[in-house]
């Protein structure tokens, strides 16, 4: 079970890199195709603020990162859990407040190892 937690844990570290990525470096490109409900001419005016968003998705992805280089287990699994409740949280707000894809995307894959994590507890 340790080893899904761990596996887990890196796919949603890179997810929130890769949104990191697109959110600051590619939101007049790639935001286009991911949010294709929004017109055209909104991405260059939201250039900034998807940035803004991009910037707090990768310090969510460097603090859940940084989990795998705490050699302390308590420490370890303590930010674990405030990482992952973190992102969970905001992909909840996203869900409610953008589109409900984001739930899926981002929410549900913490949700689900903060459960393996409290079922291995």
């Amino acid at each position: 079970m340790e080893l899904v937690i761990v596996v887990l844990k890196a796919v949603i570290v890179i997810e929130h890199f890769y949104i990191l990525w697109f959110e600051m470096f590619a939101w007049e490109t790639v935001g286009k195709k991911t949010f294709k409900s929004l017109p055209a001419d909104l991405f260059p005016k939201t250039k900034s603020l998807a940035a803004n968003q991009g910037l707090y998705n990768g310090f969510l992805a460097a603090g859940l990162g940084w989990t795998f280089f705490i050699d302390n287990g308590d420490w370890q699994h303590n930010i674990s859990i405030f990482f992952l409740l973190c992102i969970a949280i905001a992909g909840i707000y996203g869900a409610l407040s953008a589109t409900k894809k984001i739930f899926f995307i981002q929410a549900l894959p913490a949700i689900l190892t903060l459960l393996l994590i409290f079922i291995e507890q």
